[in-house]
């Protein structure tokens, strides 16, 4: 087949392949070309999520008709004014966005400098219809109507119109906060979604994200080398099961990059479950020749010149701003819940319950009853009570939750879940420190394990024994345990080495050396906690209450979960009808 050139009409849908992959794609360039052009106020109206009509209006400084014709051609652009690609400040910069949203739409573009009429061009699939005078305000509008109509291959792969309502809103979303001195307003299918007024960026983000990030928010300031990182993250015990709604930015431009997503992970790593994700929108300003924005169509990956300060200005930003709050747990302000507490009136209506024929039993209910004997240990109280922000113990329920009185409420602890953060950061304290204390066992013990988990353990047997675990190879499926970290008590060897196996596979990857230690360290500290189901006495019970207020992080286990919760004398008094 010999070489040819394609015809316009192809490159323009070749470009709009790399260009304009859904509606949101399509939203994301025009509002970003109004944000270029200088708007205070931007307006965007879709119709079926943007699959019908797409349609963004601006104040910005407008187009006259030479520059709206010249828009519409490929590889135009205002906004290279000294061909400094390197050095790009505005979001778009590669003169494609317009004529490929033109070779795939049904594109309507009017414009009106201030001073000057008005101006209509009309695009059909990427020929031109008509042309003439239009009155509208200074600035620009933009309709995109019938999105990959006459392109069938790619309008079946578009979703449902609301996963794409929820892409655009995602995106208008990522703009706005980017531009929190710009006001926003989006409506969909006749509906007003959001009216945003010009704020500053913390206001905004809450804005977007959640209000309840004023309380359960942490703020991010720090700088490092020339970089400085800003913005708001969340509260361990505030996150969401989904990593929906976090948000980067880098000079301002929203980006969807691994390298910044990898040290957000980072940053919580045993502070959160795995399972679950932090919120947070991070605003990173990296010198522009630092930083290569144009390494992907859309402009939503970048690359740095130095990638691993980049990594660790977040993960040291971040981790220091989490140790600051580190005694905060948003589980601990969730309001209590009457429908989820047994009143004198529900307990006396199941005693009715009880009391009455079997018969009767058997329809009102249809679980077979439990004999349970309540248990607990009580302190006989003293007044008044002492300052101490975890309380003072005054007993233990189901063997497992430490009842606690301070001053301004009702504490209760998962004694198993606080140990187990103690135990992590009495390991992480003494491994920096050099002086992690070890337990020898005075008859080694072997622990049959399969080969590939020996094998694990063994490339991993140095790093391990910076925590005090001595062991070594002990023929193809064995290892021999010499010693064991003092900090664990009695642990089950056997069941304490199949997790670190377990972990060691899982972790893999190319994670540091400091990172692997701190998830071993995690497990470690899993099975040397102090388990639920343990009956503790009162002095047991304050001695873990004051080590948590002193320790760092021992708002949430390791695993990301709420160690204690409080209940404040007025949420006591609600329960009760006395509020």
């Amino acid at each position: 087949m010999s070489i040819r050139r394609l015809p316009p009409e192809l490159i323009n849908r070749i470009a709009a392949g790399e260009v304009v992959e859904r509606p949101a794609s399509a939203l994301k360039e025009l509002v970003e070309n109004s944000l270029d052009a200088g708007s205070r106020s931007v307006a965007v109206r879709l119709h079926a999520g943007g699959l019908e009509l797409v349609e963004v209006t601006d104040d910005g400084s407008g187009m006259s008709p030479g520059e709206m014709r010249l828009s519409l051609e490929r590889h135009a652009t205002s906004k290279l004014p000294e061909d400094a690609i390197d050095r790009v400040t505005s979001f778009g910069f590669r003169g494609e966005a317009l004529p490929s949203i033109a070779s795939v739409s049904r594109l309507t573009l009017e414009s009106r400098v201030r001073g000057s009429d008005g101006w209509r061009i009309e695009i059909d699939h990427g020929r031109q219809t008509t042309e003439g005078p239009a009155a509208l305000p200074p600035g620009t509008r933009i309709l995109v109507e019938g999105l990959f109509d006459k392109v069938p291959a790619r309008r079946k792969f578009l979703r449902s119109p609301r996963s794409e309502y929820a892409a655009c809103l995602d995106a208008v979303k990522r703009l706005a906060m980017a531009r929190s001195d710009v006001g926003f307003t989006l409506d969909h299918d006749g509906r007003r979604i959001l009216t945003l007024q010009p704020a500053d960026a913390p206001a905004r983000v809450a804005e977007l994200l959640s209000h309840e990030l004023d309380r359960h928010g942490i703020g991010i300031d720090c700088a490092r080398d020339g970089l400085r990182l800003t913005g708001v993250i969340s509260l361990p015990t505030f996150n969401r099961g989904v990593a929906d709604q976090q948000y980067l930015f880098v000079n301002s431009r929203p980006v969807k990059d691994r390298l910044l997503v990898g040290a957000l992970r980072a940053a919580y790593r045993d502070l959160i479950a795995r399972d679950r994700h932090p919120i947070a929108a991070l605003f990173l300003d990296v010198p522009l020749d630092e930083v290569d924005v144009n390494v992907h169509p859309a402009k939503t990956e970048v690359r740095f010149r130095d990638p691993s300060a980049v990594r660790g200005l977040i993960i040291g930003g971040l981790r220091h701003a989490l140790d600051e709050e580190s005694q905060r747990s948003a589980a601990r302000e969730q309001a209590a819940a009457p429908a989820m507490w047994t009143t004198s009136e529900t307990y006396a209506r199941d005693l009715d319950r009880e009391r009455a024929p079997v018969a009767v039993r058997e329809e009102q209910r249809s679980f077979t009853p439990v004999s349970f004997v309540p248990q607990g240990r009580a302190e006989a109280a003293a007044e008044p009570v002492p300052t101490y922000p975890l309380g003072v113990a005054r007993g233990q329920v189901a063997a497992t939750y430490i009842v606690a009185e301070a001053e301004d409420g009702l504490v209760i602890v998962d004694q198993h879940a606080a140990h187990e953060r103690l135990v992590l950061e009495r390991m992480r304290a003494a491994r920096e420190g050099g002086d992690v204390a070890q337990q020898a066992l005075l008859i080694p013990l072997v622990v049959e394990l399969d080969e590939p988990d020996c094998d694990r353990l063994e490339a991993a047997a140095s790093e391990l024994a910076e925590m005090g675990l001595d062991m070594e190879r002990f023929g193809p499926a064995a290892m021999l345990v010499r010693a064991l970290p003092a900090a664990l008590g009695k642990p089950n060897a056997a069941g304490l080495l199949a997790d670190l196996a377990a972990e060691i596979a899982e972790l893999g990857g190319p994670l540091s050396l400091r990172d692997k230690l701190d998830h071993v360290a995690a497990t470690i500290a899993c099975h040397g906690s102090v388990r639920a189901g343990r009956v503790l006495s009162v002095a047991e019970m304050n001695a873990l209450l004051r080590e948590m207020e002193v320790t760092p992080r021992s708002g949430q286990c390791n695993h990301g979960r709420p160690t204690w919760v409080k209940l404040g004398h007025g949420e006591i008094e609600k329960l009760f009808g006395r509020k």
